[in-house]
């Protein structure tokens, strides 16, 4: 904890932490929004923001394409920095990421492929059966949300015109995966699999944006047998 933090009344902690695990569990959002949400005057939100973004928890950005529709200059939004992540349920390692290394530099970049689709095998094995209960795009969608957030992902869904949006709020490996992103190419292969139709990455936090975005489309409109990346970034 910080020093200045010290000095702060507790409530006033209290509240910046409530402000800093909304935006953790529900992705990047305005001063606005998350005035509504939780009840503050833009005036009183507004100055717990500027003391997390001041303390490095957050940072203000312009919003995403992906969210940001609607006529006018749309309003920033405040995501949760690599620091402000460190400070939750955050399972980083150094460790992991040195054992990756090692291993890519001494086997080759085979191997660590080997490895990420060894790691997706083993989510793909957990869900199979909790899936298998389910017919229709958004429920799979949902109970594969439902199974992230119960391993730490703070994932939620959306439901669009075309298909559904999966939103993973909190990345506990984001750090190993900004560096090795045949993790999060793995993952996204293996949700295909799971749900039965091509899916596309929107956005990833170990690429910079304040959520992982992952759309599914309905299989009525599904005329592509193969995953696609496209949106994602390199």
């Amino acid at each position: 904890m910080k020093k200045s933090a010290l000095l702060e009344p507790q409530d006033d902690l209290r509240t910046r932490d409530r402000v800093a695990r909304s935006i953790l569990e529900n992705g990047p959002t305005s001063a606005t929004l998350l005035a509504e949400r939780l009840g503050f005057t833009p005036a009183g939100i507004r100055r717990h923001l500027d003391c997390l973004v001041q303390d490095g928890v957050l940072e203000a950005r312009e919003p995403h394409a992906a969210i940001s529709r609607g006529r006018g200059r749309p309003s920033k939004v405040f995501v949760m920095t690599d620091i402000g992540r460190e400070q939750f349920e955050h399972t980083y390692d150094d460790l992991a990421v040195s054992a990756l290394k090692f291993l890519e530099s001494n086997m080759g970049e085979g191997a660590l492929k080997l490895f990420a689709d060894a790691r997706a095998n083993e989510i793909e094995k957990a869900l199979t059966p909790i899936l298998e209960g389910f017919e229709s795009t958004p429920e799979k969608t949902k109970a594969l949300s439902n199974y992230l957030s119960r391993e730490g992902f703070a994932a939620s869904t959306t439901t669009k015109s075309h298909g559904e949006e999966l939103c993973q709020h909190h990345c506990p490996v984001a750090h190993v995966a900004a560096a090795f992103p045949q993790l999060c190419e793995a993952e996204t292969e293996a949700f295909s699999r799971l749900l039965g139709t091509h899916v596309q990455r929107l956005a990833t936090i170990a690429h910079g944006d304040g959520v992982c975005t992952t759309f599914i489309p309905h299989l009525s409109l599904d005329l592509s047998p193969n995953t696609s990346n496209d949106g994602a970034k390199p």
